[in-house]
C-alpha cells in the first residue's frame, strides 16, 4: 500500500486574489471555525473506512489562507486528525500562511500547536507587483513573515514566490528572487503565473512578460537558486538537501491521501488494488449542512486511465521514476508502460534503463507534449 498523507482545506481568505482559481472565499461576516472544526473532524471520520488503518506520513493544511484561523482552533484540529488516525513519527505537518501582519503574529501558537512546517504566500517582494496581484500584504510584511517563521519554533519553512508577473522584468523577477534566498528558507516554491479559466485576470488579462524574458528569467533564475545550495527537485520547486516538501513528494509519486474540508480531493488505494477518487461538498454552506453528506463524489480510476495520472504525477519530479513503483501503484503490467513510454524514448525526452525512467532535459522543457502521449 502507498503511503498516506492528509490534505485539509480551509476555504477562508481576507480577499480573492485576481488570479486565484483555487476554492476559496472572501470573509465578509466572519468565520464559523469551531462549527468547521468539527466538520472536517466529523468528514475524517467518515473517511478512515478508506484508509486501510495505515497512519498519516503528512498532513497540509491549505486553502484558502489556513492562518486566518485561531491558533487555537488548528491546534484542536491536529490534536482530534491525532485521536482518530495515527501519525508516523516524523510526520510533517505543514500550514499555509498569509505574510499579513495578524496572522504572521500567530506563527509561535501554530508551532506549538503541532504545525512544523510554514508555507508563507510571499508571491513577490515588490510593492507594485503585489498591488497588481491584489495582495493585502507589503514587501516588510512579508520579509517580517519569514524572519518570524525562522524563529517561531517550525522545522522548517517555505516561501511561495512567482514570476512572470505583470510589466515584470527580468531584473525585477532576480531581485524578488534574491530577496527570498536572502531570508534562508529551506524551500522555495518559485512558479511562473498563468492565467486560469474563472479569475478575474481571465476576464481583463494583464499584459505579462514575452517569451523571451519569461525563458531568460527562468534560466538566470535557476542558476541563482542552485548557487545558492538550493536543488530543483519538481517542475516549480527548489529545496535545500533533506528540506524537500515531503507531502507534495507523495503526490508526484501517486502516493495516497485523504482529503477534507470544502471541495477537498483525496486518493485512496484499496486492498484489492482499486484505486478511488474522493472529492468534498464545495462550497462551506453545503459542507456545514448537517442534513447533506460530505462526500459529493466518489468515483473508480479505471485502469485505461492508470497511466496518463500516474505519469502526470511522477513526471513533475526530476527524479528516477522506478519502474518497480509504476506496477506497484497502478497494478498495472510494465508492458502497457513501455509501450506509452516508448515514443518518448525515441525522440529523446525520456531515456529508459532496465530498472527506471528519467526525464530528459529536453522532456522537462516540453511536458505538456510528453504527457499528451499517454491521452
Amino acid at each position: 500500500m502507498p503511503p498516506l498523507s492528509l490534505y485539509i482545506h480551509i476555504p477562508w481568505c481576507v480577499q480573492k486574489c485576481p488570479y486565484c482559481d483555487f476554492n476559496s472565499h472572501a470573509i465578509k461576516e466572519g468565520i464559523p471555525e469551531d462549527a468547521y472544526v468539527d466538520a472536517l473532524l466529523h468528514d475524517l471520520e467518515q473517511d478512515l473506512p478508506l484508509a486501510g488503518g495505515r497512519a498519516l506520513q503528512s498532513i497540509f493544511i491549505g486553502g484558502g489562507t489556513p492562518s486566518v484561523f485561531s491558533a487555537q482552533s488548528i491546534a484542536r484540529l491536529l490534536a482530534g486528525v491525532r485521536e482518530r488516525i495515527g501519525f508516523s513519527d516524523d510526520i510533517e505537518i505543514t500550514l499555509e500562511a498569509n505574510p499579513g501582519t495578524v496572522e504572521a503574529a500567530k506563527f509561535e501558537g501554530f508551532a506549538q500547536g503541532g504545525v512544523n512546517r510554514l508555507s508563507i504566500g510571499v508571491q513577490s517582494l515588490q510593492k507594485d507587483k503585489l498591488n497588481l496581484l491584489g495582495r493585502i500584504h507589503g514587501p516588510d510584511e512579508a520579509l517580517k513573515a519569514a524572519a518570524l517563521a525562522a524563529q517561531c519554533g517550525v522545522r522548517s519553512f517555505n516561501l511561495d514566490l512567482m514570476h512572470g508577473l505583470p510589466n515584470q522584468r527580468l531584473e525585477d523577477a532576480l531581485e524578488d528572487l534574491k530577496q527570498a534566498i536572502a531570508c534562508n528558507p529551506a524551500h522555495l516554491s518559485w512558479y511562473q503565473l498563468t492565467i486560469e479559466p474563472n479569475t478575474l485576470f481571465a476576464s481583463k488579462p494583464p499584459v505579462l512578460p514575452d517569451d523571451d524574458t519569461l525563458w531568460a528569467i527562468q534560466e538566470a533564475g535557476h542558476e541563482l537558486l542552485l548557487a545558492a545550495g538550493y536543488r530543483q527537485y519538481e517542475i516549480s520547486a527548489y529545496a535545500k538537501p533533506g528540506f524537500e516538501a515531503r507531502h507534495n513528494l507523495n503526490y508526484w509519486r501517486f502516493g495516497d491521501y485523504l482529503g477534507i474540508g470544502c471541495g477537498a480531493h483525496g486518493k485512496l488505494t484499496q486492498e484489492g488494488g482499486e484505486i478511488l477518487r474522493t472529492v468534498k461538498v464545495r462550497h462551506p454552506k453545503g459542507y456545514l449542512d448537517p442534513s447533506r453528506d460530505f462526500m459529493d463524489q466518489l468515483n473508480k480510476v479505471e485502469a485505461e486511465d492508470l497511466p496518463f495520472e500516474y505519469f502526470m504525477n511522477r513526471l513533475r519530479l526530476f527524479e528516477d521514476v522506478p519502474k518497480a513503483e509504476f506496477e506497484a501503484r497502478t497494478g498495472l503490467p510494465l508492458a502497457e508502460a513501455q509501450v506509452l513510454l516508448a515514443d518518448a524514448v525515441k525522440r529523446g525526452m525520456m531515456v529508459e534503463t532496465d530498472s527506471h525512467w528519467q526525464v530528459t532535459e529536453q522532456g522537462h522543457r516540453y511536458l505538456n507534449q510528453l504527457l499528451a502521449s499517454f491521452l
